[in-house]
């Protein structure tokens, strides 16, 4: 007797494919597989549907949703009309096709590549499964590609405009200024400018009954409902100092564009990760401005000079810049007077060593006066040389230095890509391998699965590993305007006598502290390296 089969098609859409036009739609694929089923006299007894959702990943509410109907013995046939549509990451792909279905008594079919389980395992699936995932994988850098293209180009995009703006009524992906609401912008960086703190700001805006961005949006569009409904009115004007902090720290309000704040790990896996801020891209005046840059500097001097005292009451210039060139973590400030000889001994120690001991990082043990001279000095002379060389011929060593340092970091950079492309490479080439073996029996099913997890996080490790230092690679830290802002800074003094935190936070990004080493004679050297801001480190 034939046995009967309880079918669901199963039927899936990304944005992408839509791209492709009628060919691969859903009404297409609902229409292939139903007049299948009627040749072939397969009952239908459900319809599961994914329109928007990416073949890479699994979590498909529909696709779940069949699951969980096979587990409960409801089905015993799924029909597709392609592998593609059914998943387009080979591992587990392969898993279901392979593995799930035939444990749990499924006959699979697709259609357009004549997969079909019950005439026997198809041994030109796992290639097809290989080769979806490679057209997903050169689709989603191609879509990263045209994203970049369009930001370059000036476009934002997100759900709302940030306040102050509104989105262009007939431009898609432009932003203007928004005549309701651009004054509180202003209103923001006006109070940065003279001097108040955000936390102040907060108050100020909350004492003042300032409507915050989410009721805005709210009154506006319906959204954040969850959020007022049933709340008091205070709720309308209640500020955090992270709303103030995020608008001051915001370059959309001098006309530029800023992206790639964060990103997925890999086209496989959609989880969002933050990005670090060297590889954010900006892109400068691609709108009105909100705030003028002379606003702008004279807020964000404020609010870099606002260093936290110390303890004893004194300011710590330092504070925030110096970092451990071994850890990356900023450097302790130890300020106290010794018993034996009464003297005030102050210095800096590695914060990592500090709390975690010699095992994670050493001491990078450093004076005051010791940095205090050496910061002092390489100001001085930078100062001196403003006033001593002429601007091209200054301009022309800065950038110099600058493309050294690029150079160097690229270098490393590179190797390193080469060696996570080859890895991947590896990968491809032994996934291949286990399916074969698979498919011959000579690896069981168990070392399969545990091959195939182990091997897959290794992969998305490597894939985002890679996106990084193409990123790096893609940026340059060096141009001209970096140059010419930082020797328009330094050239507004003519004499320097001390270090100031408003000064060292105007001239300085960083300060890279090395670990001391002391040679067979005893003497102890330690290198420090002194990045400035706009150029970076500079000989």
């Amino acid at each position: 007797m034939k046995q009967q089969y309880s079918t669901a098609l199963y039927l899936r859409l990304s944005r992408d494919d839509e791209l492709k036009g009628e060919s691969g739609s859903i009404g297409t694929q609902r229409d292939i597989l139903t007049q299948y089923c009627k040749e072939q006299n397969l009952r239908i007894v459900g319809e599961y549907v994914d329109d928007g959702w990416s073949g890479t990943n699994f979590d498909r509410p529909n696709f779940q949703r069949m699951i969980d109907d096979i587990e409960d013995g409801k089905i015993n046939c799924v029909i597709t009309k392609d592998l593609s549509r059914l998943g387009r990451n080979y591992i587990l792909t392969g898993q279901y096709t392979d593995i799930y279905f035939p444990s749990k008594g499924v006959r699979y079919i697709a259609v357009s590549d004549g997969v079909d389980s019950e005439k026997g395992e198809s041994e030109i699936a796992p290639f097809l499964n290989i080769l979806n995932e490679m057209h997903a994988r050169q689709t989603s850098k191609k879509v990263k590609a045209a994203m970049k293209t369009r930001f370059l180009g000036g476009a934002h995009y997100g759900a709302y405009a940030p306040i102050g703006y509104k989105k262009h009524p007939e431009l898609k992906g432009k932003i203007i200024p928004d005549e309701d609401t651009r004054w509180i912008v202003e209103k923001i960086f006006d109070l940065a400018a003279h001097g108040m703190g955000a936390a102040k700001i907060r108050r100020t805006l909350d004492e003042e009954h300032i409507p915050t961005p989410a009721w805005l949006n709210y009154q506006r569009y319906g959204t954040f409902a969850h959020i007022f409904e049933g709340q008091p009115e205070s709720k309308q004007h209640q500020w955090t100092t992270a709303n103030i902090k995020t608008i001051l720290s915001n370059e959309v309000y001098i006309g530029n564009s800023v992206h790639n704040k964060q990103s997925t790990i890999s086209f496989k896996n959609k989880k969002k990760v933050r990005k670090p801020k060297d590889e954010w891209l900006i892109v400068e005046n691609t709108h009105e401005p909100i705030v003028s840059r002379e606003l702008w500097e004279q807020a964000h001097m404020h609010i870099n000079s606002r260093k936290r005292p110390i303890k004893n009451g004194e300011m710590q210039i330092f504070a925030g810049l110096l970092k451990c060139a071994d850890c990356g973590w900023g450097l302790r400030y130890m300020h106290n007077n010794t018993t034996a000889t009464r003297k005030e001994k102050k210095c800096f120690f590695c914060t990592t060593y500090s709390e975690y001991g010699k095992d994670k990082c050493s001491q990078h043990y450093i004076r005051y006066d010791v940095i205090y001279a050496v910061v002092l000095g390489r100001l001085q002379y930078w100062i001196s040389q403003t006033h001593e060389k002429d601007d091209g011929e200054l301009l022309q060593r800065l950038l110099k230095s600058g493309d050294k340092q690029r150079a160097k970091e690229n270098a490393s950079a590179k190797k390193e890509l080469a060696r996570t492309e080859k890895r991947l490479l590896e990968l491809d080439n032994l996934f291949a391998k286990m399916y074969e073996d698979r498919a011959k029996e000579a690896i069981t099913e168990r070392n399969f699965a545990m091959l195939s997890v182990k091997y897959q996080k290794e992969q998305s490790q490597l894939e985002s590993k890679k996106q990084e230092l193409q990123a790096k690679l893609d940026k340059s830290a060096q141009d001209t305007d970096g140059a010419e802002k930082w020797l328009s800074l330094i050239r507004k003094y003519v004499e320097l006598t001390e270090l100031t935190a408003p000064l060292m936070n105007e001239l300085i990004d960083k300060i890279v502290v090395h670990q001391a080493v002391t040679d067979e004679n005893g003497s102890r050297t330690q290198e420090i390296e002194i990045f400035y801001r706009f150029v970076g480190k500079i000989d």
